[in-house]
């Protein structure tokens, strides 16, 4: 059994003490050109793991008498943790599969044996192994010590936003910081203060819009007993507490207009008055605030004061999405593997090539907080030390063109409508109308490939302000809603997305239903 010698054709150690089996097994592996070695039993098969060199793949039965597969198991994994093992089974049960997968064997496959699905296992644990192989230099890009800020990036995207971090810190102008869910606005918040003159005093983050209309200005400002039913004593409201530091409005566009009324007023006279009481108390608090809704729009709706928006918006920080910096990819992935091996919540240290290249291709619609928790259960998922590109979320590999095989992308040819005989024009979102020329003839419709769709719109779009994924994405979930008369089930089915995240993305986007 050779480890490094790639001219070799790889080894399998074949572990059960039914010589049946062994016989089987071996003649469907032998047929592929593999090398196949022998063991009748789980004291021989660890045996020669022990004793080298190691095979490169390893079937196992569970059950067999001695020592059983699962002992045998965890006896391989101690000598060569990164050693791959498919567990054999004739009972299918919840706790067999728990129990192959809990001690870290690759997969399991069910007796009696389908020769084609033995070779489609052999076949990915062996990609898998040369993977982990690949990955044996690998070196994070980042020292995840230098970005204790936990904002991690590169790009001259996210360089602007540092720098206008540093500017605003020496004073306490009101910061406005924008930008989709999940693009780290918090941490940009809580940046300014650490690097701050209040940096001693407390930062308190509230999030507009978890707290109900009837709580919030409670939980701002406080209130005395029997101020309202259940306020059984006086309580200390979030900017009394905070006197002296920092507060984080989050989501602040879902505040009520009453509230909005109390929050000018601290603002500009930095005073607040409990619910329920009379008395005016001094506070002496930085306000900072976050919101992905576009505030400019609330304003002409009257849904969101103009003189606070002007109060709140003195300093502004656009935090981009992932998808406008997917330089900062690798960084990002770097820093949460490193982080996850600090707080001993996964074994996995490194990233296979092939796993960063899709998690850098994806679109990332729910931004760093998608992608943190994708490598989370990446890590978990992973069996050995390496994240590897079968253990990334099924959708994530499918959307980037990583699902196994040669990427393919989701639409491969555009053609004209049959009721069209020169162009298909894009309904007006926002001000404005995408035309594209389209040839009717059957003939020269699949000429028009996405790679020529996506020059023409590069070079036409790329002139406008709004950036063009979000154009792009405006206009298809207009196109298909609009197709679908409005149902917004139907047209979640057609873009391949849940209901839920349509709704999330049409309320995002400003658009009407």
């Amino acid at each position: 059994m050779t480890d490094n010698a790639a001219s070799k054709p790889p080894t399998i150690l074949v572990i059960d003490d039914d010589a049946e089996v062994r016989y089987s097994l071996g003649r469907v592996l032998s047929s592929k050109k593999y090398q196949v070695v022998e063991a009748a039993s789980g004291e021989l098969g660890v045996a020669a793991v022990k004793k080298g060199p190691h095979p490169d793949l390893i079937f196992l039965d569970i059950r067999m008498s001695g020592m059983s597969g699962i002992e045998a198991l965890q006896h391989i994994r101690s000598v060569n943790p990164k050693q791959l093992v498919v567990l054999m089974t004739a009972f299918g049960t919840a706790q067999t599969a728990i129990e192959a997968m809990k001690y870290g064997a690759f997969d399991y496959i069910m007796k009696p044996f389908d020769p084609a699905k033995v070779l489609t296992i052999a076949e990915n644990a062996l990609k898998a192994h040369a993977d982990m192989r690949a990955v044996v230099d690998y070196k994070p890009t980042i020292n995840s010590d230098d970005y204790k800020e936990g904002i991690v990036g590169s790009s001259p995207v996210m360089q602007d936003v540092f720098k206008v971090i540093g500017q605003v810190t020496a004073s306490d102008v009101t910061v406005m910081i924008t930008g989709e869910s999940g693009t780290g606005k918090e941490l940009v918040a809580r940046s300014i203060w650490k690097h701050s003159h209040r940096a001693s005093k407390p930062f308190i983050a509230v999030n507009c819009a978890a707290i109900p209309d009837n709580l919030i200005e409670s939980e701002l400002f406080g209130h005395e007993k029997g101020s309202f039913t259940g306020a059984t004593g006086q309580r200390l409201g979030k900017f009394e507490l905070c006197d002296g530091g920092t507060i984080f409005l989050d989501e602040i566009g879902d505040m009520a207009l009453a509230t909005q009324t109390k929050i000018l007023r601290v603002l500009q006279q930095g005073e607040i008055q409990r619910v329920g009481g009379t008395e005016t108390i001094k506070v002496d608090v930085r306000i900072l605030a976050a919101t992905n809704k576009d505030l400019e729009e609330m304003v002409k709706a009257k849904t969101f004061r103009e003189d606070l928006y002007y109060r709140l918006n003195v300093v502004r920080i656009r935090m981009p999405a992932l998808r406008e910096r997917v330089d900062d990819v690798p960084q990002i992935v770097d820093f949460c593997v490193q982080n996850l091996v600090k707080q001993k919540k996964a074994r996995t240290s490194k990233v296979s090539p092939e796993a960063m290249s899709v998690l850098t291709r994806y679109r990332w619609p729910g931004n760093v907080r998608e992608l943190e928790n994708v490598v989370y259960r990446s890590a978990v998922i992973a069996q050995g030390d390496t994240i590897l590109l079968k253990d990334l979320p099924v959708e994530v590999r499918e959307s980037a063109g990583g699902g196994g095989g040669v990427p393919q992308p989701a639409v491969t040819t555009v053609s004209a409508p049959a009721e069209s005989d020169s162009a298909t024009t894009a309904p007006m979102v926002g001000g404005s109308a995408a035309t594209v020329e389209v040839e009717a003839s059957p003939a020269l419709a699949p000429a028009l490939t996405v790679e020529r769709a996506l020059d023409f719109l590069h070079i036409e779009l790329g002139r406008e302000a709004e950036p063009i994924l979000e154009r792009l994405e405006r206009e298809m979930i207009v196109r298909v809603l609009t197709a679908m008369e409005g149902n917004v089930l139907k047209a979640s089915e057609k873009l391949g997305m849940t209901r839920a995240t349509l709704r999330k993305r049409v309320d995002e986007l400003g658009l009407k239903i």
